[in-house]
């Protein structure tokens, strides 16, 4: 689902490099495409067609691009590309996990606006967001009058599910957890911070901090290594991995993988559909190419394949190879089209 924007531009990309992997390795992807987002909306009267929606439900995951863009932002909140789009698939879904690498390429040190005394030799988190419960699709919300609300509400099987994942994940890493909350405020959060303190009880090999999303703001720049995994709620986990993305020094870098109980997965760039540069031959397919690799990953259980992938991106950086959002002097600056041909051999 290639999306608005720059969204069928890296896509191109991304299937690319999975064709030179059913080359590489003997395997075969079924790839079918449909409208969603904007273009659905034009095509279709809908940013999440029914015929999109019935694909979706026949298949084993989802590569999603990007949606939206100002020509649909005079539409009703509810039926913009973005709302209209990306919600109802995570609820249809039960998309409840959120998994959003931070990682910086050693490669790409000088590409971060942070010093090198910060960045070092680069790092490499993982911030776990809850995806489908909190402020987002708390109710009641809405408009009265003058006045507008949103509700803040989690249960406590919401946290202990998305609190596993994270434990689990800190487990097969560092195994250094913090988990982020305003409990010196909401009350949500104070049984948030509960919840995750008990079930750590069952973690005795996991580091568990405590931090409040304000300081987390403050630490993510002043000293990113202190963390490896990252545990939010639904709002927080978005600000934070939008931080985390442009400390990296290009959000166009980025993968994200949004998964339910049973390995179903939609897998998308952190970025946006960046219309500004669309159809210049000059965004970079990264994020997407890596967003594939996790699709490898967490809904196919191909490791291997998934580092594969991995191993060439690091091989055309090595080399010099960057788009415009990543280049630095005395590299060689090349196009979307290119970076993904340069992937695909790699591969």
């Amino acid at each position: 689902m290639a999306g608005d924007g720059i969204g069928p531009e890296i896509m191109a990309e991304a299937l690319k490099v999975l064709a030179a992997i059913e080359q590489k390795y003997n395997l075969r992807f079924a790839c079918t495409k449909a409208d969603v987002g904007g273009s659905a909306i034009d095509t279709h009267g809908t940013a999440l067609p029914k015929s999109t929606r019935e694909l979706c439900e026949k298949s084993d995951a989802i590569l999603f691009g990007s949606v939206g863009g100002p020509k649909w932002e005079g539409l009703p909140s509810g039926e913009q590309p973005e709302r209209g789009a990306l919600l109802p698939l995570r609820r249809l879904f039960n998309l409840y996990i959120n998994l959003r690498p931070a990682i910086i390429f050693k490669q790409l040190v000088e590409a971060s606006p942070l010093k090198r005394s910060i960045i070092g030799d680069g790092f490499d988190m993982m911030i776990i967001r809850e995806l489908t419960g909190g402020i987002y699709f708390g109710q009641p919300s809405g408009r009265d009058g003058d006045i507008g609300f949103n509700t803040l509400v989690y249960s406590v099987p919401e946290i202990r599910r998305i609190a596993k994942v994270a434990f689990e994940t800190a487990r097969q890493r560092k195994k250094r957890l913090t988990s982020i909350d305003k409990a010196n405020v909401l009350e949500t959060m104070v049984l948030w911070r509960e919840v995750v303190t008990e079930m750590a009880r069952d973690y005795p090999d996991i580091e568990l901090n405590h931090m409040y999303i304000d300081n987390a703001a403050m630490q993510l720049v002043k000293n990113p290594q202190q963390f490896d995994v990252m545990l939010c709620d639904n709002m927080f986990g978005d600000i934070l991995s939008d931080e985390a993305a442009m400390i990296t020094g290009s959000i166009g870098m980025l993968p994200s993988a949004s998964l339910n109980g049973t390995g179903f997965g939609l897998y998308e760039p952190a970025g946006g559909s960046a219309p500004d540069i669309a159809g210049q031959g000059i965004a970079n397919p990264i994020a997407q190419i890596l967003s594939a690799a996790m699709m490898l990953k967490y809904s196919f259980n191909n490791e291997a394949v998934y580092g594969a992938v991995f191993k060439a991106v690091n091989a055309v950086l090595d080399e010099g190879y960057r788009t415009r959002d990543i280049m630095s002097e005395g590299m060689t600056e090349v196009s979307t089209a290119r970076m993904g041909t340069l992937i695909a051999q790699r591969i």
